[in-house]
């Protein structure tokens, strides 16, 4: 049993040659997105689930709030 704690299975061991920013498989870690291209592709399916679960009269109610708190 104490092996299952706290053992070593989940580490890698990198060689010098690949590096710890290398992958599992050999594959070179993808460049991060610009934030807009990230909330372009985020901002579909959230509303998609917003619509489809109710939640767009709490999320109208908030906003509303929100607005009023900032005096608009």
């Amino acid at each position: 049993m104490a092996d299952l704690v706290g053992g070593t299975g989940g580490r890698v061991a990198h060689s010098p040659r690949t590096g710890p920013a290398q992958g599992l498989h050999g594959e070179q870690p993808s460049p991060t997105r610009h934030p807009l291209v990230a909330a372009a592709m985020v901002l579909p399916m959230a509303v998609f689930l917003t619509v489809v679960f109710g939640g767009w009269d709490a999320l109208v109610t908030q906003a509303s709030s929100v607005a009023g708190l900032l005096g608009r």
